[in-house]
């Protein structure tokens, strides 16, 4: 990347991530400080904000009279004390917009690596709530001290996240669980969160004049209003369940529904290493965990119709041969048959007829792009087939870290050479959630540096094609799909 597009796209990430930062470091583990007043979480956003911007204004000031070589020194030194601002503040958030940070966390905004870093704290587990605060929680939900409902009942939190924490336990009838228990007054600061999100989106409409902020924020609210509710993230992890039943390397744990409700959700307990563990193990075996990644997540929109859209590290575990265990449905986007149809005709006019007056003309019907827009069909081609080109041909692509960072500039670096295009540009309510594809999984499979023939993959997923396994787990998954297929009749 040159030297102006990363500042130019590290200046915008952090400041968009300091929009969002709303609490401060010191955490106070109760409700009420969950679930803070929308004037408390304001003032300290505009706080936040008001410091970066300082700092920005202060920082161009002196990189205007620096030689080259100083710039860049002065450029990591402002991008590094951003992310240590906003890893301060957005650390110990629980609410929506940690979620952000968190996304935001394991993405190259072109920032430099030790920035990453601290950033890359936000991947961790947030600092959890009392174990005393989280019995309340069971006992108002379930009715019981969990010492009761429980035989055995870990006090000390195995993970820790934005909405909610996870405890180990072993039922009486002697099955290992996992216990996610929802932070009390967590909906509130959700709640909070959100009414905010026009200070995110008015920056990014700013950049991006296109941008309908309105569908992408009621999209946006409705899937993280439905995160809180653990009733319906129990029926979607037991909806994939059911479907992957079986499958020789996708696991999903199993719902306890009798020691499950609103607010606690008990399922299956899963083993495995962490995303960080796998980092570090062979190329063969990092790229059996992707194929794995990539056959749950495309064969879940087009065989099922669904999307569990938080490809954050800390939602898989992972065993060598391939097998991955999928966790965390909280935040799912199911499909309809339009939707799905509209996601397969842009691909096949891009990728497989190579239309690009057709797959312009989708584009147009789809919102993603205006009807009047001035750019050429070549410019369209030129811009949109980057997030095609993983599998434009038939033979393996490797998924690096530069190009999952490309992606992201693809989307956000407004001082590329698709500029204007970029300023016109839409994402419709099917593409919000879907847009995590892009920007997250991708991010994923670049630290995997994974290698694979995606376009074989895909056209075994592809409803369409029908194409033959080719690979040894697809031809497990195949073998899988007719069993399935043999029971559903």
């Amino acid at each position: 990347m040159k030297r102006c597009s990363a500042i130019t796209l590290g200046a915008v990430s952090v400041g968009v991530l300091a929009t969002v930062a709303v609490w401060t470091r010191q955490r106070r583990t109760t409700a009420s400080r969950i679930s803070q007043t929308r004037s408390a979480r304001n003032s300290q956003l505009l706080k936040l904000s008001a410091t970066s911007s300082a700092r920005w204004a202060r920082h161009q000031a002196r990189r205007r009279f620096a030689n080259a070589g100083r710039q860049a020194e002065l450029d990591e030194a402002f991008q590094m004390q951003t992310a240590r601002d906003v890893t301060e503040a957005l650390g110990n958030l629980k609410g929506a917009f940690m979620k952000l940070g968190q996304m935001a966390s394991y993405l190259d905004f072109g920032l430099p690596e030790a920035a990453r870093d601290t950033l890359g704290e936000l991947q961790r587990d947030a600092p959890p709530m009392s174990a005393e605060l989280a019995a309340s929680v069971i006992v108002e939900q379930l009715g019981a001290r969990p010492e009761e409902l429980f035989d055995t009942w870990d006090e000390a939190p195995i993970a820790s996240a934005s909405i909610g924490q996870v405890h180990r336990a072993i039922t009486h009838d002697g099955r290992a669980v996992a216990v996610k228990v929802q932070y009390p007054g967590v909906a509130e600061a959700v709640g909070s969160d959100l009414a905010n999100s026009d200070v995110v989106f008015g920056v990014l409409k700013m950049a991006f004049g296109g941008l309908e902020t309105g569908p992408i924020i009621e999209e946006l609210r409705a899937r993280l209003t439905e995160e809180l509710d653990y009733e319906l993230e129990a029926r979607n992890q037991q909806y994939f369940a059911n479907y992957y039943e079986g499958h020789p390397t996708i696991r999903i744990p199993s719902v306890v529904p009798e020691l499950s409700s609103a607010q606690v959700l008990t399922s299956e307990l899963a083993v495995g290493a962490r995303f960080e563990d796998v980092v570090q193990w062979s190329q063969a075996q990092r790229d059996l965990a992707a194929e794995t990644m990539y056959r749950f997540t495309f064969g879940s929109i087009y065989q099922l119709g669904a999307f569990n859209g938080d490809p954050h590290p800390g939602n898989y575990l992972f065993e060598p041969d391939g097998v991955v265990t999928f966790l965390d449905f909280g935040l799912v986007k199911r499909y309809d048959s339009a939707e799905t149809e509209l996601f397969g005709t842009l691909i096949r006019k891009m990728v497989v007829d190579e239309d690009i007056a057709g797959f312009r003309s989708y584009a147009v019907t789809a919102g993603l792009i205006p009807a009047d827009a001035p750019q050429s069909n070549d410019e369209i081609q030129a811009y949109f087939s980057h997030f095609y080109s993983f599998v434009m041909d038939e033979q393996p692509f490797r998924l690096t870290e530069e190009y999952a960072a490309a992606g992201v500039r693809q989307i956000f670096d407004t001082s590329s050479e698709h500029a204007e295009l970029m300023k016109l540009l839409n994402i419709p309510p099917a593409f919000v959630i879907t847009q995590r594809i892009n920007l997250g999984l991708m991010s994923l499979f670049g630290r995997l540096n994974a290698s694979a023939d995606w376009r074989a993959l895909s056209e075994e997923l592809w409803p369409w094609s029908d194409g033959p396994a080719s690979t040894p787990m697809g031809h497990a998954a195949m073998a899988w799909r007719k069993r399935h297929s043999e029971v559903a009749d």
